[in-house]
């Protein structure tokens, strides 16, 4: 083969790899833009959440779900105060965003056991293990995460999110929220939980 052959196929070999990076170049952005726009719609169901200020009224079914659910908890949270203020404020922040209350307790037990002043490897904080920098985002770095009312109601309003993002797969919304997307494990665990402590009987 000639040098002016050599040459060309050189050429080709490199407008190919260029091609491919500017593809990969692409790509990437698009996942990033994709990402942002959902981090961005996001962002703004937790506004819009936190500057609710919507009353909830328990009514008789949420208070026999207090009962059977105190039973339940005793382990994990032993006063009774306590434990019937944080059942309260679960169980209206689950309904609140359209969640089963169930769901959310199990959910808690697997991020937290209940310890609303937990912090993860990573820094999320909290019943529900909210990532802070969610605060800044969202304009409110003056809120406290080891609130139970607030965290609540990130946590609930994220899960509500992600199920709308996955067209009402919950075993995704969970994976998503658990940020193991592709994955089981966690799920499972969160199932787990809900089918041996907190569903129904």
């Amino acid at each position: 083969m000639g040098k002016s052959g050599s040459n060309t196929i050189r050429q080709v070999a490199n407008s190919a790899a260029w091609v491919a990076a500017l593809l990969i170049g692409i790509a990437t952005e698009a996942r990033a833009a994709a990402v942002f726009i959902e981090d961005e719609q996001l962002k703004q169901r937790l506004v819009e959440a936190l500057a609710s200020t919507e009353a909830f009224e328990d009514r008789y079914a949420a208070e026999v779900w207090l009962v059977d659910m105190s039973g339940r908890l005793y382990k994990m949270v032993p006063d009774e105060n306590e434990r019937l203020e944080l059942l309260r404020l679960i169980h209206a922040e689950a309904s609140r965003a359209r969640l089963p209350p169930e769901l959310v307790l199990a959910l808690i037990q697997v991020e937290s056991r209940f310890d609303r002043y937990a912090i993860s490897n990573a820094g999320a904080q909290g019943l529900m293990q909210i990532m802070p920098f969610w605060l800044k985002k969202i304009g409110r770095t003056d809120d406290n995460l080891f609130r139970a009312s607030t965290n609540l109601r990130m946590g609930c309003t994220i899960l509500r999110y992600y199920l709308e993002k996955e067209k009402g797969d919950m075993t995704r919304a969970l994976a998503r929220y658990n940020g193991s997307l592709g994955s089981y494990r966690y799920p499972n665990r969160v199932y787990d939980a809900l089918r041996t402590r907190w569903a129904k009987r």
